[in-house]
């Protein structure tokens, strides 16, 4: 999740176990801890590839951050004792703000490597937008009471009753998702579709319109689906070419790192010479901001580019959150999804030299 979010998931977790003690000084110390794993984004594995692979890695493992918690609370219990709790409740409490920042990314799309350094594929649940008012609101309106007024007994209640209510929306997600998923498997019925990976996510900041993907070979099929609506979705073909692009990346490792890490679920198009990659999963149709060339065909030559940068993306179009809007509340709305992909097969000013 944003950033704002885990700050405030954070100061509302540690407020609700340590404020009685600390004051509204445990809102900032839950908001820096809430911040912590993500220090890794200052982290430069080498190329654009590695950084998006190796983001969400060790430093949102469960393992590590168990670890990280028993030794702060043991360095904290030893240098700024307090008689009034024990250590037991700052580990919990210190535990809990870390453990919860990454079970929360691990609810979005991107994937959060919690098991590292195992290398299952990264825990992707995406049942939540990066960016979700809902959730994110009532934590910031509880920090803020809780600044305001302190952290005694109506301070505190603010802080349980938002961590309840945010909880219980990030559940009402996951029943969202199975609406999302079982409308596409009713779409790939009546249409005929042996679909070889299907995936769903929510489109931005919401979680009432779904996006749900179907891949089939050099093809997949992509519709929205609103909670509103009473039949299933539309599915628009749009084109993959993952066949074409296999012998230009046999032997790109960074085509098999994003592989794994994106479970398969990208499109190949050749821009100018160039093999580009498409996460598919992230961002919504015509803008993913995950975006690699890997390799670039010269003279009939196809070769490696070992430290691929981010493609250059489209400027986002936010005056098409209008039309998901009324696509959302309306199943009639005209919405074109391969107008929408247009711009991932145009050409564009070249990436850097490499």
């Amino acid at each position: 999740m944003d950033s704002v979010t885990q700050a405030v998931l954070g100061a509302s977790i540690y407020g609700a176990a340590m404020g009685r003690w600390q004051g509204r000084k445990a809102l900032l110390y839950g908001a820096i801890l809430g911040t912590v794993p993500d220090l890794d984004v200052v982290l430069d594995y080498g190329d654009a590839v590695a950084n998006m692979t190796y983001h969400r890695g060790f430093s949102h493992s469960l393992f590590v951050l168990s670890g990280f918690s028993i030794l702060l609370a043991w360095m904290i219990r030893r240098w700024r004792p307090h008689p009034g709790y024990s250590g037991m409740r700052l580990w919990l409490a210190i535990w809990l703000v870390l453990v919860t920042h990454v079970l929360l990314d691990a609810f979005t799309t991107y994937g959060t490597q919690l098991f590292w350094p195992f290398t299952p594929a990264p825990a992707a649940i995406s049942s939540i937008f990066i960016i979700d008012p809902l959730y994110t609101l009532p934590l910031l309106f509880a920090v803020i009471v809780g600044a305001i007024w302190g952290l005694r007994r109506s301070g505190l209640r603010w802080q349980y009753a938002a961590l309840a209510l945010s909880t219980l929306y990030l559940g009402s997600t996951l029943v969202g998702k199975q609406m999302a998923e079982q409308q596409l498997e009713a779409a790939l019925q009546r249409d005929g579709i042996q679909a070889e990976i299907t995936f769903s996510a929510p489109t931005p900041f919401n979680t009432l319109l779904w996006r749900v993907v179907a891949l089939d070979g050099d093809d997949y099929y992509e519709g929205v689906v609103s909670w509103l609506d009473d039949a299933p979705p539309q599915l628009e073909r749009l084109p993959r070419h993952a066949s074409a692009a296999q012998p230009a990346l046999a032997d790109s490792r960074a085509h098999e790192r994003l592989r794994w890490f994106a479970r398969d679920k990208l499109r190949y198009d050749l821009i100018d010479g160039y093999w580009v990659v498409t996460d598919l999963r992230l961002g919504m149709t015509g803008y993913h901001p995950f975006r690699f060339p890997l390799a670039r065909e010269v003279d009939g030559e196809v070769e490696l580019i070992d430290e691929p940068e981010q493609w250059p993306s489209p400027p986002a179009d936010f005056s098409q959150l209008g039309a998901l809007k009324r696509r959302a509340l309306d199943q009639d709305a005209p919405l074109s999804l391969r107008e929408l992909a247009r711009p991932l097969t145009q050409s564009v000013s070249s990436p850097a030299a490499y």
